[in-house]
């Protein structure tokens, strides 16, 4: 009996895990234009992410999601916390999966050939193919898990009755909470906590009221997961996590002052739904249980979401500076999302470059303090691109990826450049050097001010004074040895020449992989096989 229940226990965690990673990987960008295109205030919030966490079967990375787009200035934290609300209610999902299907249906049976199947996809498919076999796989042992989850559940209930476990009064309630708490933390998934309570109440091994308040302490129990995940973390990832600490705990506490009635009034509904009257369906009403007390939950939060978010903001004030803060870890287990946060924090470097670059260029002095920081920030981008790469990814986040390492590269580049700046500034002085020292620093004006990237321009800018240097160059050493000018002096304007060339470059390349546009494997293939040679100090 115990090894059937733990058995069946770990084939449906197995499940669960495979199935949500292949569900992820096969959603990749959808997840983020569900959350994008569709949020625009707190309702479609709690929609979009209510839909997404029931996609893909995982409010974890319905949240990390969210924490991305927060620490990239894609949301807004009140934004946030209503697909918080809502992941909370998707995630009631996996209850009436587990209900409908493996109760009633009990496809434990008839999945093996899915599972073989799965298997199949997974060793000979390629690209989505992959992924869906992983679902597909983790699918059929999800329900292989139930089907044992019940024989255990059966064996159990014939050694004990719901009489045996605690319940009547307060005292006892506030012990099946606390279990139910444990249970989340331990198995590290509600979802299989509540598959294991539903088993139970399946089986008639304890009773309804007795599973409403497991459920409660379950449902609990993910906000201790969330605060165990937030220690050490950014402050995105902190509010997220304390927003979905109180949400829980508030839930909690309204479902469990009036657990008795609210039992029964689902109970009923649930039975007068059905229309068969022939009693209650235990497994069934304890789904509609869990889902209803999360829909009282935002109902009764919804009027006060501003004032709620704005409340968790001054708890947990911003003190991450620099573009390192969105290079959150727990933002690097959805592919899309952590690279559109490296994405975010290049721009942001490449821009504090380029504002370094203007004051070399004009002034001869830069804020060395501020380019270390942004030095050290790509010193940091560099691994958490590369450590993308142990999860599984589209042909698309693939592509995407390697973009992220030519930009990387260009960006360390770029600040290398500013670090070598003409003391004293760009020597000016020829009509040349003062015409590519006028389209450089309208260029890195422009990226100053606005932080954006125009490809289009910085490629313009960038080949038009690559021309002007080369012929230049050649005049300035020219007449350098036919007595025409100083010798010292035409060796500062070609420095200032090479110089304004490689910040443009660099600039320009950085910009073309930055670019937002989604690039495939073969996009990218192509891009680089466009790419002009680098230019060196000796060009």
């Amino acid at each position: 009996m115990v090894v059937t229940l733990l058995g069946g226990l770990g084939i449906f965690l197995l499940g669960m895990v495979l199935m949500t990673d292949g569900l992820k990987a096969l959603a990749g960008d959808a997840l983020r234009r569900i959350l994008t295109r569709v949020v625009a205030g707190p309702i479609s919030g709690m929609a979009s992410g209510a839909l997404a966490t029931a996609v893909v079967q995982s409010s974890t990375a319905t949240t990390i999601t969210t924490i991305g787009f927060v620490s990239a200035g894609l949301m807004t934290f009140p934004q946030a916390v209503g697909v918080i609300f809502g992941a909370n209610i998707g995630t009631t999902s996996t209850g009436w999966i587990v209900s409908q299907l493996g109760f009633k249906v009990s496809l434990g049976s008839i999945v093996p050939p899915f599972i073989f199947l799965g298997v199949a996809m997974r060793l000979m498919g390629r690209g989505r193919v992959v992924h869906a076999g992983v679902a597909l796989a983790g699918f059929g042992l999800l329900f292989v898990g139930i089907d044992m989850l019940q024989r255990g559940m059966g064996g159990l209930a014939a050694r004990m009755s719901p009489a045996d476990i605690p319940s009547a009064g307060l005292a006892g309630r506030l012990i099946l909470v606390g279990f139910g708490m444990l249970m989340t933390v331990v198995m590290k998934s509600s979802s299989a906590a509540m598959a294991t309570t539903l088993a139970a109440v399946a089986a008639g091994a304890i009773g309804i009221e007795q599973a409403a308040a497991l459920a409660i302490g379950q449902n609990i129990g993910t906000a201790v997961t969330s605060a165990l995940a937030a220690i050490g973390a950014t402050t995105a990832a902190k509010r997220t996590a304390l927003a979905h600490i109180l949400f829980n705990a508030f839930t909690g506490l309204v479902a469990f002052a009036v657990l008795p009635l609210f039992v029964h009034i689902v109970a009923d509904a649930v039975d007068a739904f059905d229309g068969h009257g022939g009693g209650i369906d235990a497994p069934t009403a304890l789904a509609a249980f869990h889902t209803a007390f999360n829909v009282l939950g935002v109902v009764l939060l919804y009027p006060v979401l501003g004032p709620f978010a704005r409340m968790i903001e001054r708890m947990v004030p911003e003190r991450a500076v620099g573009p390192a803060r969105f290079l959150d870890p727990a933002v690097a287990s959805v592919g899309p999302i952590a690279l559109e946060a490296a994405r975010r924090a290049l721009l942001e470097i490449v821009r504090d470059a380029s504002v370094a670059a203007a004051g070399a260029l004009r002034q001869g002095r830069f804020d060395e303090q501020r380019l270390g920081v942004a030095a050290e920030a790509v010193d940091r981008v560099r691994p958490f691109v590369h450590g993308l790469a142990q999860g599984q990814q589209s042909e698309a986040e693939v592509g995407r990826m390697a973009a992220m390492f030519h930009a990387v590269d260009h960006a360390s580049r770029l600040i290398g450049a500013v670090r070598r700046a003409p003391a004293g500034g760009v020597a000016l002085g020829t009509p040349v050097v003062d015409e590519c020292a006028q389209r450089l620093g309208e260029l890195l004006g422009a990226v100053a001010a606005t932080g954006e990237l125009d490809a289009d321009r910085a490629m313009e800018v960038s080949t038009s004074i690559a021309d002007l240097r080369r012929a230049e160059r050649k005049a300035l050493l020219e007449d350098a040895a036919v007595h025409r000018i100083d010798p010292d002096r035409a060796v500062r304007w070609v420095d200032a020449l090479l110089w304004m060339d490689r910040v443009a470059y660099h600039l320009w390349r950085a910009a073309n992989y930055l670019s937002p546009r989604p690039t495939s494997k073969d996009a990218d293939a192509e891009a680089r096989s466009a790419e002009p040679e680098p230019r060196h100090d000796a060009a």
